[in-house]
């Protein structure tokens, strides 16, 4: 048996979450702090990808890096590199698809800290960013983590923009979601069962885990009451 989608989909989530990971974090630490209006305003914007059929997010991808477009017409001129039907040319669409999950998830997260015990660490003579890291991060770090699990959920089951910017091709674009839909096409059932299965064995253990983590946060803030 062909393994190579469940490779593929691992290595574009794994990837693409990390992206996002930085990314989120560091869009929600400043957009938190912005005035409200222009808090508003990016926020339907950095957001909209979430409610945007994946169909809408591939076609504006496909606009903007494909072959024909000024972006990817420059980077095939100067680099030979193509930027889309490529394995890799899949962690953009997952990435803008994930990006608003881990974004929306860490600016909750830093909204709820105590800005007090930033202003603490800075009256000690600390740097903003040591009080980022040691200090604002570790009280957040459940809201970030269960960010993350969702992002690589989201990155994982991602079907639509990925088949418009990345294709299908056995052995070097196939993910667990594309493989999905040919089997379905040709009719293997029992192949596409298959995978059905382990993207829900797989989607379910990170659902658990970002349950297990909200239960873990709960429980830190009621002993921290009591």
């Amino acid at each position: 048996m062909d393994w190579f989608p469940l490779y593929n989909s691992l290595r574009i989530a794994a990837i693409s979450t990390v992206a996002v990971f930085f990314l989120g974090i560091w869009a929600a630490y400043y957009i938190a702090r912005l005035p409200r209006l222009v808090k508003g305003v990016l926020d339907v914007v950095l957001t909209l990808p979430l409610v945007l059929p994946p169909t809408v997010v591939g076609w504006l991808l496909l606009m903007l890096l494909g072959p024909k477009r000024p972006l990817g017409a420059w980077v095939l001129e100067a680099f030979d590199v193509k930027l889309v039907m490529t394995w890799w040319s899949a962690i953009f669409a997952t990435v803008v698809v994930a990006f608003p999950l881990m974004y929306r998830t860490a600016r909750g997260a830093f909204e709820s800290f105590d800005k007090n015990l930033a202003d603490a660490g800075r009256t000690l003579g600390r740097s903003n960013t040591w009080v980022f890291w040691r200090v604002q991060m570790p009280v957040c770090r459940q809201g970030i983590l269960a960010g993350t699990v969702l992002a690589f959920a989201r990155a994982l089951g991602e079907y639509g923009a990925t088949s418009m910017i990345a294709g299908y091709t056995p052995g070097r674009t196939a993910t667990i979601s594309t493989t999905v839909y040919q089997l379905w096409r040709t009719n293997d059932n029992a192949g596409a069962a298959m995978w059905v299965l382990v993207n829900i064995a797989i989607s379910a253990v990170f659902l658990l885990a970002v349950n297990l983590l909200e239960t873990r946060q709960k429980a830190e803030k009621g002993g921290r009451r009591g």
